[in-house]
């Protein structure tokens, strides 16, 4: 995995092989960044990164200058990679070892953009959980913005607050306002 821009641009980060995950594709990430770039300052807001993995999103953010973000998995060894990289590159994230869905349910703090990429095998109802909690729960500042990454076999278009949707190769990113 590589981060793309900003202070640790084309810098390498290799996961340990036996994490469970599906880091977001270069192709797919710097097109993300681009939309966000033409909506947000970054070194002024706030990110929640659900399903973290890797950490692959929250350090892209970081590295661009954003200073307030969250990574949430339910992975230890996840975890334990994003903290260990975000120490040695003197990222701001903060990493929580938890259940997207039990932590979406008790969190009180809020954010302008919150990102979640679950497994593309999530079961539809589950995928389609991510967005409900996230506006019932009014978790989302002012003009703030959900992302969810998904696979192209997955039709978010029909849910509350769906706006527009990117598809990068395999991967689809639906966005909720």
């Amino acid at each position: 995995m590589r981060i793309i821009s900003g202070k640790h641009r084309g810098r390498r980060l290799t996961a340990p092989s036996k994490l469970p995950v599906r880091p977001t594709t270069d192709m797919a990430k710097e097109g993300l960044f681009n939309i966000l770039h033409n909506n947000y300052y970054l070194p002024d807001i706030s990110v929640l990164d659900l399903f973290s993995g890797t950490g692959n999103i929250a350090f892209e953010f970081g590295s661009r200058g954003c200073t307030t973000i969250t990574a949430v998995d339910a992975d230890q060894g996840c975890v334990k990679f994003i903290t260990e990289t975000t120490e040695k590159l003197e990222l701001p994230i903060s990493t929580i070892k938890s259940d997207v869905f039990n932590y979406l349910e008790k969190t009180t703090t809020k954010h302008h953009i919150i990102f979640a990429d679950p497994p593309y095998d999530l079961a539809i109802e589950d995928f389609e959980k991510i967005p409900e909690l996230v506006f019932s729960r009014e978790l989302l500042l002012e003009d703030g913005l959900l992302i969810v990454e998904h696979s192209k076999h997955t039709d978010l278009s029909k849910l509350l607050h769906f706006s527009k949707q990117r598809k990068y190769g395999g991967s689809v990113f639906s966005f909720f306002e």
